[in-house]
């Protein structure tokens, strides 16, 4: 096996190495929705000169650009020596994380008790989510057009709530079922409050205690439940992990880490031969669908005011640009699990400190669902991290015929451009507390910069 990540970044290298990874796990731990993460990923790229192409009537070499949609997506460039319509290097990522939202109406009271009702998000093991203290992150649309931020559980000396668990002294049937209906999804009710207002004739007590705070704090009603979009997260900052601290254990790495260094990959490239792009999406975890969703057209208008800037644009002139294009799909592969080695064929699996990885497809079964890179555009890549002297490894998501899943990658090779998967490898992936290599986040993030500067 090749050396480690450990074996060849040392002395100050190693130094910069866990600087890097201190900085993620800051941004990580305050950036748990694709809402707080574009909003924390604007402050970052402002902080970097960038600007929001509204502010752009032309676009000339060394622009830096940002474009949003829906508070949900962000999308990033580095105008190139080259002209846009030549093509495109682009990271992309999803900013969404498996949870559970609540549903819009959620609040209802049972045996002097208040609970809050939800619907999981993308794919999960329920039995995971409870006993574990979870946060309430999002935002209420009200009718007035004004919009609440809501953070209750996630800052100093805030309460928090969770999902009860049964005690294993009466769980002798639970005990009998299999993990998938341990707990099923309409037992992911969360405990809210217990203490009864001081009206003795209101017949729900407890309901109206918890909907008077929510009054008192941010100003909404129970109605404006309808209009909201509330995460279930878990609560709490990621964690340095292992004894000698080389790992990171927190909620989202899936897939904030490919996202957090494809976006620092873009702040720090001063300039680029190609147009350099980082976009950042939503809803990949329920199929990339939605107008915030990867299968949205928005990325495409995006390019396509790009071109606007630069002379004009036609749809012939979209469709060539997009063909020249070449992506790096960045989410993440499955770790090498010693607990669970079972799963995976060693030869072709990923490792924890060994670099990035590289999925040339992913998919179930027989490939199917899988984008499948090209092996010409893996013969690229291999020379580009070769010549930067990036660690890499080439790896499957798994056993054949064990498993699988799907990423972003189709929906860009759709478009007629190069792609393949590459991302940093996890152990726990959908879990509320996922680990990663320190290693391979600061890997992942050279490669993505050796990709940006030197892929042509």
């Amino acid at each position: 096996m090749a050396k480690t990540v450990w074996e060849k970044r040392k002395g100050d290298e190693r130094k910069t190495l866990f600087a890097f990874a201190e900085d993620y796990r800051r941004f990580l731990s305050v950036s748990k929705t694709e809402r707080t993460f574009v909003e924390n990923s604007i402050k970052l790229a402002e902080e970097n000169g960038f600007r929001d192409i509204s502010e752009f009537e032309t676009l000339k070499t060394g622009d830096r650009v940002y474009a949003v949609n829906r508070g949900k997506n962000i999308c990033l460039f580095v105008i190139g020596e080259e002209p846009v319509a030549n093509g495109l290097n682009i990271l992309g990522a999803h900013i969404d994380s498996p949870r559970m939202d609540l549903k819009q109406n959620p609040l209802y009271e049972s045996n002097g008790l208040v609970l809050l009702d939800t619907h999981y998000y993308g794919g999960i093991k329920k039995y995971q989510w409870v006993a574990h203290p979870l946060a309430l992150v999002g935002v209420v649309a009200k009718k007035d057009g004004t919009v609440v931020n809501i953070n209750i559980g996630d800052k100093p000396g805030d309460p928090v709530v969770g999902v009860s668990d049964l005690l294993i002294h009466l769980a002798r049937e639970q005990m009998t079922k299999p993990a998938s209906t341990v707990v099923e999804g309409e037992k992911l009710d969360l405990l809210a409050g217990s203490i009864p207002c001081e009206d003795e004739e209101e017949k729900e007590p407890v309901k109206k205690q918890i909907l008077n705070l929510l009054k008192e704090q941010y100003g909404i009603e129970e109605d404006d439940f309808l209009s909201a979009e509330i995460e279930v997260v878990p609560a709490g900052e990621a964690r340095d992990y292992g004894l000698d601290s080389s790992m990171i254990i927190g909620y989202g790495h899936d897939d904030k880490v490919c996202a957090y260094t494809s976006l620092r990959a873009i702040l720090e490239e001063p300039s680029v031969k190609r147009t350099a792009c980082c976009i950042l999406v939503d809803k990949e975890e329920i199929g990339s669908v939605g107008n915030t969703g990867m299968q949205s057209r928005w990325f495409e208008m995006t390019v396509a005011k790009l071109l606007e800037k630069q002379g004009g644009c036609t749809i012939t002139k979209l469709n060539d640009t997009l063909t020249a294009s070449r992506m790096l799909s960045s989410d993440v592969s499955v770790a090498f699990d010693p607990n669970y080695p079972e799963v995976s064929e060693p030869k072709n699996t990923a490792y924890f400190g060994h670099g990035i990885c590289f999925n040339k497809f992913t998919g179930a079964g027989g490939k199917s669902g899988s984008n499948d890179a090209n092996a010409e555009y893996v013969a690229k890549i291999r020379r580009v991290m070769d010549d930067n002297n990036v660690s890499f490894q080439m790896c499957e998501l798994g056993r054949v015929d064990c498993g699988g899943g799907g990423t972003i990658a189709y929906i860009l090779a759709n478009l007629n451009m190069d792609v393949i998967d590459a991302g940093i490898c996890v152990q726990n992936m959908h879990a509320p507390w996922e680990t990663v290599s320190k290693a391979d986040v600061y890997e992942g993030y050279l490669a993505y910069r050796a990709f940006l500067k030197d892929m042509d």
